[in-house]
């Protein structure tokens, strides 16, 4: 029987949760299902560490804000969107003050900010190091005073449904039973997260599969400019964890093999005092955008300056001269990461960091109340794209995000509902039970496959790492496209050792597998059709940037024969197209 709600929210971390509070406080009448895989503090959020970026201080503007936002994503940023989130980023984190997240102070008292990645002064909110993890406690802790949200944690959604032209709800899998129901709804809220784990080596979690963006994407909205995949400059090689960035703003610097601080070579700037918190943020290489950070890396490498390690290339990142006590009050987590699984201790030692796949640009292709091209269906957070972080994200910009967009979501879910009635349930339980069928004859009975999970999803993660990572060209592209096809064809064939209903985690990690396949083809089309260079997007055979061409969004759509690309122009409001330049 189906599980009946007004608006269904699939995913239960920071952008899901503000969804949920935001719908409970519009419409309080309005039923709220809040589904998650997992246990909602469990969420990635909880992993965010650095910061959240909103203008506070008498030193700052939003027109600054907007302004470094614009310039980090290499103009493909929609900067109406880009405006709103600027404009409302400070009442939210004003709001999660309220509900209780302990934002660091200063001594007199006032909020505490420190500098990040491409940010010309100082904004940056933070909680020590333990940003994501305080932020994710308000939120949850809040949204426990609202008995219309209830939970389905350990659920996993399998499929978005549509009827009569608007999505009417999910189909859930519950973990613990391996039922599957209806959850039946006027409007769903998609803020699953990223799909990091499509690449080898990243900061995602092992739950950051990109499930809600290939859910969408099989219903038949479009996933906007997914060819711009971040990596993050600093993560501990062999485990993917992130330093963050927080330990670059409180003054640690890059070096090479030779303890050379090698950013000096690349124009972001010239060393400073990196002692001095009020430096000039637009002099500060370790303070660069991510993208270009990334790259210099990759440079050195090929000049042989980087060392060699039990997981690959790698160079350091020295916080030594910042103290105990600096390391200790500022960088705690930082301090517990490092001396836990590397064996060091930062006080003394530098740390060995290389780039890590951190977060996706791209995502579901969404308006500014999150809603998306199919009636009913709204997405938020790191799994939409609104676009405000274009080709580049700066850091301490995602946090406030999906604070903005997750409550904008909320509020447009709870209209959206108020104003349609109306569940065709019959033809709902008609497509639960065809998505019975359809995981009992693809999965749980299927006796003959010869193809194994691990072995299609290692061979998933290679081609993407090897064809479309920091730097790419069509041969590496075409190579990538043409093996995710194979992979793509093998994954017909593969069955599980394990057919049982309960907690049967072999079938998820198939439905997961079968989700990232969809999403890396996206990557994999998105960039090889896009012949220049912009942001995270590199390409050596079309190293520069072409506005001519491709000041535009990509937008995949699921086709019959794969994936099938089309365009939408980026909206330009004050901020004209020009060089991006860092440093002096």
């Amino acid at each position: 029987m189906a599980l009946r709600h007004d608006v269904v929210i699939v995913g239960g971390g920071g952008a899901g949760l503000r969804a949920a509070i935001a719908v409970a406080e519009a419409a309080p009448s309005l039923s709220v299902a809040l589904v998650s895989k997992v246990y909602p503090m469990r969420s990635h959020t909880v992993s965010a560490e650095g910061g959240a970026a909103a203008v506070i201080k008498s030193n700052d503007t939003l027109d600054e804000h907007c302004s470094d936002t614009i310039l980090g994503s290499d103009w493909l940023a929609d900067q109406d969107a880009v405006e709103l989130f600027v404009r409302e980023a400070p009442a939210e984190m004003v709001q999660l003050e309220h509900w209780g997240c302990p934002w660091s102070r200063e001594p007199d008292g006032h909020i505490a900010v420190r500098p990040f990645g491409g940010m010309k002064t100082e904004r940056t909110w933070f909680a020590a190091d333990k940003t994501g993890f305080h932020m994710l406690h308000a939120l949850f802790q809040t949204s426990l005073r609202h008995p219309q949200i209830t939970r389905y944690d350990e659920w996993f959604a399998t499929k978005i449904l549509v009827e009569n032209g608007r999505c009417q709800g999910i189909t859930g899998l519950e973990l613990r039973s391996g039922r599957i129901d209806v959850l039946a709804a006027k409007a769903v809220i998609v803020c699953t997260g990223g799909c990091g784990r499509v690449y080898p080596f990243t900061t995602n979690g092992s739950i950051k599969t990109g499930d809600g963006m290939a859910l969408s994407y099989r219903a038949g909205v479009p996933l906007k400019d997914m060819e711009f995949v971040q990596y993050h400059p600093t993560g501990l090689p062999g485990t993917g964890i992130l330093i963050t960035e927080a330990a670059r703003s409180e003054g640690g610097v890059l070096v090479n093999k030779d303890g050379y601080r090698y950013l000096q070579d690349y124009d972001l700037g010239q060393p400073l005092d990196v002692h001095d918190p009020h430096h000039p943020m637009k002099k500060a290489m370790e303070l660069g955008p991510r993208d270009r950070l990334s790259q210099a890396f990759v440079k050195e490498r090929e000049k042989g300056r980087t060392l060699q390690g039990p997981y690959g290339d790698f160079v350091y990142l020295d916080i030594r001269h910042l103290g105990p006590e600096r390391i200790s009050r500022k960088l705690p987590f930082v301090h517990e990461l490092v001396t836990r699984y590397v064996g060091i201790d930062p006080v003394h030692e530098p740390i060995p960091v290389r780039p890590v796949v951190h977060y996706m640009m791209g995502g579901i292709d969404t308006d500014a109340d999150g809603a998306t091209v199919l009636p009913g269906l709204f997405a938020a957070g790191e799994t939409a794209c609104v676009s405000i972080n274009g080709a580049n994200r700066l850091g301490s910009n995602s946090l406030p995000e999906l604070l903005v967009f997750g409550a904008r979501a909320g509020r447009a879910a709870a209209r959206f509902a108020q104003e349609h009635a109306g569940l065709d349930l019959p033809a709902l339980e008609k497509q639960v039970a065809e998505e019975r069928e359809r995981i009992a004859r693809d999965f749980l009975d299927k006796r003959a496959g010869k193809e194994r999970i691990a072995s299609l999803r290692r061979e998933m993660n290679e081609a993407l790492e090897s064809g479309a990572g920091i730097f790419r060209t069509h041969s590496s592209l075409r190579a990538a496209c043409d093996k995710l096809a194979e992979l793509r064809e093998r994954f017909c064939h593969t069955s599980l050792d394990d057919h049982s209903l309960s907690f049967n985690t072999q079938l998820t990690a198939a439905l997961e597998l079968d989700f990232m396949l969809d999403l890396a083809q996206t990557i994999a089309h998105s960039a090889i059709e896009r012949t220049e260079s912009r942001g995270s997007h590199q390409r050596t055979d079309y190293p520069n940037r072409d506005d001519e061409r491709f000041l535009k969004h990509s937008l995949a759509f699921s086709g019959a024969a794969g994936v099938r690309l089309a365009y939408k122009p980026v909206v330009i409001t004050r901020w004209p197209p020009g060089k991006r330049v860092y440093g002096t």
